[in-house]
């Protein structure tokens, strides 16, 4: 669900239209679903119990809450939870990696955006073959 939010948060701007009922859509589905996830660390350090992919594929989705404009604290377990895993020093070797070009859609030229959205499997097998006649 956070892909779904950031699209509409970070990228559905450069379109017309409103989107405001698809961005408001996704970012309450994002906050019910962290509270499904501070259910679940309510009876556990992590997700699966153990640190595991569950923390590692999850923990970068919860890293946007900012930008989501959701308060973590008011997820005190999914707090703890994001802390923790945050702390850790390869996490944050991690988290520094691309840091410098990291635009969340700002400044993103029409040609890229076409590249990034409204491809269909027509439009994917003409990229391809245009590539291949490069």
């Amino acid at each position: 669900m956070a892909g779904q939010v950031s699209h509409f948060v970070n990228y559905a701007p450069n379109f017309p239209g409103d989107h405001s009922y698809s961005e408001k859509r996704y970012k309450d589905e994002y906050d019910r679903l962290l509270g499904v996830m501070d259910r679940v660390l309510a009876e556990r350090e992590y997700l699966a119990g153990e640190y595991s992919i569950a923390d590692m594929a999850s923990f970068p989705w919860v890293t946007a809450y900012k930008r989501y404009e959701v308060d973590l604290d008011f997820f005190a377990n999914v707090r703890r939870w994001f802390d923790a895993i945050k702390s850790r020093p390869a996490v944050r070797k991690g988290i520094e990696v691309g840091k410098e070009v990291r635009n969340f859609g700002k400044g993103i030229s029409k040609e890229s955006l076409k590249t990034m959205f409204n491809q269909d499997a027509k439009s994917i097998s003409e990229m391809a073959k245009a590539k291949k006649e490069e």
